[in-house]
């Protein structure tokens, strides 16, 4: 192949807009990188990945509550779920130890999309 690909961004889908904003801004604490309001989308600069939230038009769409399949990577997971918890961000597990040798941790935001945390193992 003469040629690299590499993931740019991934979308996840919600209810409302503003909120989810406000929750992975203000909360989560990635960096707003555009805004496109008149059709529903905002993206977030998330490492080398963008993450897209697009709102959905009908609220009880399926695309919306679920387990996303993301992780965010942290240093410190201990500190970043206290962090957050503190926040009010609701975790579904504490931080475990993985039998891969990460530390994983998931919460989930306003409209119940499940997300990850995850501190990589120590070499």
């Amino acid at each position: 192949m003469t040629h690299e690909i590499r993931l740019a961004s991934v979308l996840l889908f919600v209810r409302n807009l503003d909120r989810s904003l406000r929750f992975f801004r203000d909360v989560v604490g990635l960096h707003l990188h555009a805004v496109d309001a008149e059709n529903g989308y905002v993206s977030f600069d998330a490492g080398a990945v963008r993450m897209g939230l697009a709102e959905v038009g009908d609220p009880s769409s399926e695309l919306v509550g679920r387990q996303t399949g993301f992780s965010f990577s942290v240093q410190n997971l201990a500190l970043t779920h206290e962090d957050l918890a503190g926040r009010g961000v609701r975790f579904l597990m504490e931080p475990t130890a993985q039998p891969w040798g990460t530390l994983m941790a998931s919460f989930e935001d306003p409209d119940g999309n499940v997300f990850f945390l995850e501190q990589p193992a120590a070499h």
